[in-house]
């Protein structure tokens, strides 16, 4: 299926984020759009219809972000790289 992309970048998102569900709307026109769940209200509507790859940039990009995670042999070699400035 085509959105597998797109369902995997909302996957992503919901488990960065705590508390907020966020899913994701396909459109006849082959678009997607964001949402936030609002209980038993109307989902929020977080984006314009975009293209599969820009959905995707898009939802990478949205709410908290993952630290990145940094071995003890990088910090080392940065170290090493600013004793040599």
């Amino acid at each position: 299926m085509r959105s597998t992309r797109a369902t995997a970048a909302v996957e992503r998102l919901n488990a960065r984020s705590s508390e907020v569900r966020y899913s994701m709307v396909r459109t006849a026109e082959e678009l997607f759009y964001l949402t936030q769940n609002a209980g038993f209200e109307a989902p929020i509507k977080l984006s314009d219809a975009l293209e599969l790859d820009d959905f995707v940039r898009f939802v990478n990009a949205y709410g908290p972000q993952k630290p990145k995670r940094i071995s003890k042999l990088d910090v080392a070699f940065e170290k090493q790289l600013k004793k040599k400035e």
